[in-house]
């Protein structure tokens, strides 16, 4: 009894057939070409501006660091 239901399964779970040979890129439809340079332009222009961010958030950080030592060095007396 429970052979039927997981072969059903087995069948509808299948993969799609694979392609039978080898196609070159230059005869492949244009609606299948998948043109990379603009992915990765966009992908390192992405990474280039995540540092640059990180970058400001640090120096941004740094400053009021800078600001908070330079309070409390005016608020003790010097020895």
């Amino acid at each position: 009894m429970m052979r039927i239901p997981l072969l059903l399964a087995a069948l509808v779970l299948q993969p799609p057939p694979g392609q039978s040979e080898f196609v070159p890129v230059n005869e492949l439809p244009a609606a299948d070409k998948l043109p990379a340079a603009p992915f990765l332009i966009a992908a390192y222009a992405f990474v280039w501006i995540a540092v640059m961010f990180y970058l400001w958030t640090i120096w941004r950080r740094l400053n009021k660091v800078e600001a908070d030592i330079d309070a409390l060095a005016r608020k003790t007396p010097h020895r």
